[in-house]
């Protein structure tokens, strides 16, 4: 909500990165209680659902309320386009995505042939939840094996009358 007393002016992106503000959960931005500070950055992901003509009012509210980048991606087709403000004040596109560093946040964007992938500024990749799934369940197996292999020691520590610490 960028302007005081108009509920009817508002958009609502799927993500957006402001600097600034103070970290914290709010149920709506409300730019005009923020130092009316836009979002810098508007991340928004396409769905069947979506219109053409939706994603254009929206780009266009992005452009006219300040957001200095805004990128859109469809992960059906696996297209990423993005737009930066320029000196003229208008969200001009980005020619060339892949391997794009965003001037703001300093994360890299990187096209594979399947999908999106999205490098922090130290070069790591930020994991999809899928990978991140994958990583806990990974932990959790190596926890259980640790924890069996210390009670197995603790068995044997028993077995010879030396009575463990827990």
């Amino acid at each position: 909500y960028p302007v005081e007393g108009h509920p009817e002016i508002r958009v609502a992106p799927d993500a957006m990165v402001v600097f600034g503000r103070p970290k914290g959960d709010r149920g709506s931005y409300r730019q005009w209680e923020e130092d009316n500070i836009p979002p810098q950055v508007v991340f928004e992901i396409l769905s069947p659902g979506n219109r053409v003509q939706e994603m254009t009012r929206k780009f266009h509210f992005y452009e006219y309320y300040g957001v200095e980048e805004y990128y859109s991606y469809d992960p059906d087709k696996n297209e990423l386009s993005g737009f930066r403000r320029q000196i003229n004040g208008n969200l001009n596109p980005i020619e060339t995505m892949n391997h794009w560093v965003s001037p703001r946040l300093k994360i890299k964007f990187v096209l594979t042939s399947e999908t999106l992938e999205i490098y922090r500024p130290d070069g790591k990749k930020f994991l999809s939840s899928v990978e991140l799934y994958q990583r806990a369940e990974q932990e959790s197996q190596r926890a259980e094996q640790e924890s069996q292999r210390a009670e197995r020691m603790a068995a044997q520590l028993r077995a010879l009358g030396v009575e463990p610490e827990p």
